[in-house]
């Protein structure tokens, strides 16, 4: 049975159960101190800025497709133990070259739903202490998530940013992983309502 964490003034079961959590939600306190942290997790973006587009260049030369980072460090919502999440859109009738291509240099993970009627496969590989997962979705599902992204790009507010890590930052740090790794998910499911956001199981990564 979970409790909750005596360090936060947040209702997360209220939270959680909504999927969504507002700047309205929090004390002055409660911001000041989750700013404090957002703060603190944006210390390494100059190193994941260069260990991600020493990455892309990599699977580029590989695949010949240029990724976008779809993940928790492109929409600014990671927290300290995040990997990099890149994606490309890759045409279906090509996917056994493409794991071919990748076999020398990845780890392949397996395929998983992206809509009812399509999947994505997934490849893993280490750069400079960093884990990169790969995702080729089909090339239609790659316009949707692109699409998805600047959308999350333009619209969601920097407390928004703020509030949400702060949750997530509170839900692992607590122990709640079935919630926090569904709670991973709630930005995409908002903006990309279509997408088949299942929680994968919690490795080490947010």
């Amino acid at each position: 049975m979970t409790t909750q964490p005596p360090f936060t003034e947040l209702d997360l079961n209220a939270i959680t159960g909504r999927r969504w959590v507002d700047r309205d939600d929090f004390t002055e306190a409660e911001f000041a101190r989750a700013r404090a942290f957002y703060e603190q997790m944006r210390a390494d973006d100059e190193r994941l800025e260069r260990v991600r587009a020493d990455a892309a260049a990599m699977i580029m030369e590989w695949t010949g497709h240029k990724p976008r980072d779809v993940g928790s460090f492109g929409t600014r919502l990671n927290l300290e133990s995040s990997d990099l999440d890149l994606g490309i859109g890759y045409p279906v009738e090509d996917r056994d070259r493409l794991r071919e291509v990748l076999k020398p240099h990845t780890t392949f993970l397996g395929e998983r739903k992206t809509r009812f009627s399509t999947s994505r496969l997934v490849f893993s590989f280490t750069l400079d202490g960093i884990e990169i997962d790969l995702s080729a979705l089909t090339v239609e599902d790659y316009a949707v998530a692109c699409r998805m992204l600047d959308q999350i790009d333009t619209t969601m507010t920097l407390d928004e940013r703020i509030a949400h890590t702060w949750v997530k930052h509170l839900l692992r740090s607590s122990g709640r992983i079935d919630e926090y790794a569904t709670w991973k998910l709630v930005t995409y499911a908002r903006f990309c309502p279509e997408f088949n956001w299942v929680p994968i199981p919690e490795k080490t990564g947010a």
